[in-house]
């Protein structure tokens, strides 16, 4: 990881990896094009949209890290506790914010590189999903959306859908990902 000089913006290796555990590389918005887009972590034209961001502060202009997860001190007081994660309402629009803390502790005990790897393979399946169904769904196993994607391709063939018909494909695999199991 690049350091930063006092007064430089901190930069990250992996900006797909957000500080705080967040999956930047699994969030929709990261792949948008226009002002919504998301640079990831640190990435370019972060500090525009998140000029005060405390865990970037902490972890990676600080302590040269690239997640919270690396840190010694980690869990620390910046996180809430398991009673306050419960609480906090599941998002439909940013989904991977359920995914932080098991994230975290995830790179605590495996290490930054192979959560990398393991993260990696989940984008690949984000990207197909969105490259040919136009839906992308980053909070289930890589294993049962590979499956997912089989599948609607098979549906969508028996049924006689196109493969470019992105509104059908999408209701497909939607319906299909809705049955999935969802991760504790």
């Amino acid at each position: 990881m690049a350091r930063a000089s006092a007064g430089a913006r901190p930069t990250k290796k992996y900006p797909t990896i957000a500080a705080c555990g967040l999956d930047c590389g699994l969030c929709p918005r990261y792949y948008t094009a226009g002002p919504s887009r998301c640079p990831g972590c640190a990435g370019p034209g972060f500090f525009d949209k998140h000029p005060g961001c405390s865990f970037i502060t902490c972890c990676v202009r600080d302590r040269q890290l690239e997640a919270c997860g690396e840190c010694a001190d980690f869990p620390c007081a910046k996180f809430r506790t398991a009673e306050e994660r419960a609480q906090v309402p599941e998002s439909p629009s940013y989904p991977v914010y359920a995914h932080a803390w098991p994230n975290l502790w995830f790179i605590r005990e495996h290490g930054i590189e192979d959560f990398v790897r393991r993260q990696a393979e989940r984008i690949r399946v984000l990207e197909l999903m969105l490259n040919e169904f136009g839906k992308a769904a980053g909070t289930c196993e890589v294993e049962l959306l590979r499956t997912a994607i089989a599948e609607a391709r098979r549906t969508m063939e028996s049924g006689g859908i196109a493969q470019d018909d992105r509104k059908n494909g999408t209701r497909v695999l939607k319906s299909l990902i809705q049955q999935l199991p969802r991760p504790e």
